[in-house]
């Protein structure tokens, strides 16, 4: 496991005026999508026998993950929210399917602040819970299948010449909750590593720890972006009071031509604080609902 992710973050020093975090996985590549319905979801439904209710268990699956305000979230604490939703649905209700018990991993997810494998395959051989090892089954195929399937899959339009914007005025750090190795592969593939400062993934901790440690006190709040599709980006931002920037899901090319065009020339003159940014917010926020379809 990494040594002191956190004091890594926190003797970061600023090299620009302004700091700016991005969110990966749907917000700068177009993975969301493919990992989600492809990878995790299968595995899914594989380690939890779900074979019976495969067609709920992938809606229920899609909408935490892809169409709802947990876009994006850390996967245990999807996995969470997805056993919540099943068990009550009905249908499933109905098919006598067996939803398995997680209140192991939330103890685990309510002590542990790096949610990712490293951290509970330590807390596996220390508890031997069938639980916690079942979970972490699942989680290890899911990496192994985004390995195997999840590449030549470029930056949306209008990336790379935001970066190149961004990189003038600010320091720049990946903030994400996927795996670092999967974070750095995909950076490297590309080649849009070499102006990031810090990779940062779940094995540094949340998102909001991210900003807080490399960032915070460190330039003015309202010299802070994070840039990110999912709400949990924007609680990060918002926990540490300092800026956000949507890239709606849906929307993605249009949200950094957005950006290139407009948005960051509003940063870094100082207007963006205010107006400007509660409707970006407003308009995100209408995107992700908290209630699922079928409870309507």
């Amino acid at each position: 496991m990494m040594e002191n992710p956190h004091k890594i973050l926190d003797e970061l020093k600023p090299g620009k005026e302004f700091f700016i975090g991005i969110d990966s996985d749907g917000c700068v590549f177009d993975t969301m999508e493919i990992k989600q319905k492809e990878c995790f979801c299968p595995q899914f439904i594989k380690h939890f026998n779900f074979q019976r209710i495969s067609k709920y268990a992938r809606e229920t699956w899609e909408f935490v993950n892809l169409y709802s305000n947990t876009r994006g979230t850390n996967r245990f604490i999807a996995l969470l929210r997805a056993m919540e939703l099943l068990k009550q649905r009905k249908e499933i209700i109905k098919r006598n399917a067996v939803i398995m018990d997680l209140n192991p991993l939330e103890l685990w997810t309510k002590k542990e602040n790096k949610l990712g494998n490293p951290a509970l395959k330590k807390y596996a051989s220390e508890v031997n819970d069938p639980v916690i090892d079942k979970v972490l089954s699942w989680s290890l195929e899911v990496n192994r299948e985004i390995e195997e399937l999840v590449f030549d899959i470029p930056p949306f339009p209008y990336f790379k010449e935001s970066l190149n914007k961004m990189k003038t005025f600010a320091d720049l750090m990946v903030v994400s909750q996927t795996p670092l190795e999967a974070l750095k592969r995909e950076w490297k593939e590309h080649n849009i590593d070499c102006d990031i400062r810090i990779i940062a993934g779940q094995e540094y901790g949340t998102k909001a720890e991210h900003i807080k440690y490399a960032a915070k006190g460190k330039y003015p709040d309202d010299k802070i972006l994070m840039i990110g599709d999912a709400l949990g980006d924007l609680s990060a931002a918002k926990s540490n009071g300092v800026l956000f920037y949507p890239v709606n899901p849906g929307h993605e090319e249009e949200s950094w031509q957005r950006l290139h065009d407009e948005a960051l020339d509003k940063f870094f003159i100082g207007t963006y604080v205010g107006k400007y940014e509660e409707k970006l917010i407003y308009d995100f926020q209408k995107l992700l609902p908290e209630n699922p379809p079928w409870k309507e």
